[in-house]
């Protein structure tokens, strides 16, 4: 599962479209990261602006919420991770 990480100032649209190849090419997951409420926010836009993309095809989107540590710097942070299924 390829993972696509997010910050607050990535843009939605272009999210959406790398979630969508990701989800072609992968057999149907996908796992986005983000670390804090801006880039939280920016991740689930992308997913829902995604599956306006997959609706014409008759398929519906999933996303699975999740937390997990990672280290950054020396710093331990939590990160929400989607993982993003076609339904």
């Amino acid at each position: 599962m390829e993972l696509l990480r997010v910050s607050s100032r990535t843009d939605a649209r272009k999210l959406c479209r790398a979630v969508y190849r990701v989800l072609r090419k992968n057999s149907g997951q996908a796992a986005l990261q983000a670390i804090g409420a801006g880039a939280v926010n920016q991740a689930v836009k992308g997913v829902a602006v995604a599956r306006g993309l997959a609706a014409p095809e008759g398929a519906d989107l999933k996303a699975v919420p999740g937390l997990m540590k990672v280290e950054m710097n020396w710093i331990e942070k939590m990160a929400v991770q989607l993982h993003v299924f076609w339904r």
